[in-house]
C-alpha cells in the first residue's frame, strides 16, 4: 500500500485562494485576450471605412470587402523594402510571384516518413 505524504502546512485556505485567484486571472486574461484578437479586424475595417468616408470615398467604404489580395500586400512591401533601402548601390530587384496549386508532395508524404523493414 502506497501512502502519499501530503504536506498538510501547505494546504490551508490562504495558499488555496491564491492558487484559485492566480488561475482565474490567467483564463480571463486568456479570454479577453481571445475577444480582442477576434474582434480586431472588424475594428480595423471600422477604422478604414471611417477614414475612407472622412476623405470622401463613401462609394468605396460602402463596399462588402475592403481586404486586399496576398499579391498586393507582396508587392507594397517589396516596394516599401526598396524604398527605405535605397542607400545602396542601384541593383536589380525582381520578384516573382507565382501561385502553384499541387496537393501531392512528397516531402509531405507519409509513406517516405515511414521506417523500412531490415531485410
Amino acid at each position: 500500500m502506497i501512502f502519499l505524504d501530503i504536506n498538510t502546512e501547505a494546504l490551508n485556505a490562504d495558499n488555496l485562494i491564491i492558487a484559485l485567484v492566480g488561475y482565474l486571472i490567467v483564463f480571463t486574461a486568456l479570454v479577453l485576450l481571445y475577444f480582442v484578437f477576434n474582434s480586431l479586424p472588424r475594428l480595423i475595417n471600422l477604422q478604414a471605412r471611417l477614414s475612407l468616408r472622412k476623405r470622401g470615398l463613401g462609394e468605396i467604404a460602402d463596399k462588402e470587402d475592403l481586404s486586399i489580395s496576398g499579391s498586393e500586400v507582396a508587392a507594397i512591401s517589396m516596394a516599401l523594402h526598396l524604398h527605405l533601402n535605397e542607400l545602396h548601390d542601384d541593383e536589380e530587384h525582381i520578384m516573382t510571384i507565382k501561385r502553384v496549386a499541387r496537393v501531392y508532395s512528397p516531402w509531405s508524404s507519409k509513406i517516405y516518413s515511414m521506417r523500412q523493414p531490415l531485410r
